[in-house]
């Protein structure tokens, strides 16, 4: 059957154009099918997780749960690396001098204790120096207290300087003075005391235009083993007021001579 026209003549109406049907093997038609259809647009995809676990498979609560713990455990680390920095902090305080940046008396015989063990096991010896400044009143008394501190500290620096690592520098006391030379026997301790008198010597401190001369003196013990570190500072310490009569008595001696020419 033919299907007519039925528009009347001189009638301003139009017939619609029926649009091209759009193949099955058509790419391009599926695209824009695809573009123009709202069922066929992809829901956005949650990338965020929480553990493994997308946001979707988590409920609200649980979701606010985990950050709360999450936020919990950021604060707790803060805190474990505060806390861990305070005690550094308080292990360097409680072993070193108030003043000086070398060990106090307490840490220094803790390691003078560990050396002795060591000679101890390994067979070799060790040795103890135990300085003291001389004139320090002199210098306070002329120059003022902060004049003594500086010429402690010019000496402590003297000390740290002119020794080993493996060495270790410590102040016993007012203007004492210790260093532990590892594995070294009494002849090298010796070698060792003189070269640092000698750097003391040549290098005066400098305090308000002042050239400020230290001098020391010295005594000295070699260990190997078998000894409190107590018992090895105080002949230590004996040994270094031995020389420090004889350099008073040197002293009164060249004063004795001098008033007699």
């Amino acid at each position: 059957m033919r299907i007519r026209n039925n528009v009347p003549p001189g009638s301003t109406a139009r017939v619609a154009t029926a649009k091209p049907v759009a193949r099955a093997g058509s790419a391009e038609a599926a695209s824009a099918a695809s573009a123009t259809s709202p069922a066929s647009v992809a829901p956005p995809t949650d990338h965020a997780s929480f553990l493994g676990l997308s946001q979707t498979e988590l409920s609200p609560n649980v979701r606010a749960a985990l950050q709360a713990l999450l936020e919990e455990v950021g604060r707790l680390r803060q805190e474990l690396d505060l806390t861990r920095r305070r005690i550094s902090h308080l292990e360097r305080v409680a072993d070193e001098d108030a003043m000086l940046p070398i060990a106090n008396r307490r840490a220094f015989v803790r390691e003078l204790t560990r050396i002795i063990s060591f000679s101890e096991r390994y067979g070799s010896p060790g040795s103890v120096l135990y300085f003291d400044l001389n004139g320090m009143k002199q210098i306070n008394d002329r120059f003022g207290h902060p004049a003594g501190d500086a010429a402690l500290r010019h000496f402590a620096q003297i000390l740290v300087e002119h020794v080993r690592d493996s060495d270790v520098v410590g102040r016993l006391g007012g203007d004492e003075f210790g260093v532990i030379l590892a594995q070294a026997d009494i002849a090298q301790a010796q070698e060792k005391a003189a070269q640092l008198i000698g750097v003391i010597s040549r290098e005066p401190l400098i305090w308000e235009g002042h050239q400020i001369q230290l001098s020391c003196s010295v005594g000295m013990h070699e260990f190997h083993g078998q000894q409190s570190a107590d018992d090895a500072l105080s002949k230590a310490d004996a040994s270094m007021y031995e020389a420090k009569r004889e350099h008073y008595a040197g002293k009164n001696g060249d004063n004795e001579d001098a008033a007699e020419e």
